[in-house]
């Protein structure tokens, strides 16, 4: 049972505090609610029986956010190449409450979009969607305003994308040059020329 003024998350919105728990009746039923306040003034109403059901949770903590910006910093991890199965295991871990999961979408998705210049209409919507999700509970955790947030969110995973792809870069050309080194590419063969 959450309490008046306890920050939660509530998976698919976001993470919001709780102004109010009020009995109300819907189709001839009472019932109690948790008024959940959301960012940009949303109210949504949340059944206080069916709250751990649905995936209300206490925001992370301090040690969590720690975690959170260790996942925005790594490099991407493997997504399906088929747009179907992609987009269905994204949203399986948006859906799921969990916000290393959300995190992790986040940051494949942004990498996605840095690579191609643009994603489809589709998981544009769904980075934008796991973005405000991510963005709305490390405000809460960390006490921040929407736009810091925004920003150490876009910061780190820049960051991230662009240290991964320089070492992939510089992987490949140490490769060449092992590779030159050890075997002469200057059209002669020297082995006819020794014998």
């Amino acid at each position: 049972m959450f309490n008046v003024g306890d920050k939660i998350v509530y998976p698919m919105h976001g993470a919001g505090t709780i102004d109010s728990i009020e009995e109300k009746s819907l189709l001839g039923e009472k019932q109690s609610y948790y008024i959940i306040r959301m960012p940009g003034e949303v109210k949504v109403m949340v059944p206080t029986a069916k709250a751990t059901e649905v995936g209300v949770r206490s925001i992370i903590d301090k040690t969590a956010t720690h975690k959170v910006f260790d996942i925005l910093e790594e490099n991407e991890t493997e997504m399906s190449s088929n747009w179907n199965k992609r987009y269905r295991d994204n949203m399986d871990k948006i859906k799921s409450g969990d916000i290393y999961e959300v995190a992790d979408v986040v940051r494949n998705l942004s990498f996605k979009q840095k690579e191609k210049g643009t994603l489809s209409t589709g998981e544009k919507k769904m980075l934008n969607n796991a973005k405000q999700i991510l963005v709305s509970e490390l405000v809460l955790a960390e006490h921040a305003s929407q736009e810091e947030v925004e920003n150490l969110v876009e910061s780190k995973i820049s960051l991230a994308f662009e240290e991964n792809r320089v070492v992939n870069d510089n992987s490949i050309k140490v490769s060449e040059n092992i590779v030159s080194k050890f075997i002469p590419f200057n059209g002669t063969n020297d082995e006819k020329n020794n014998v």
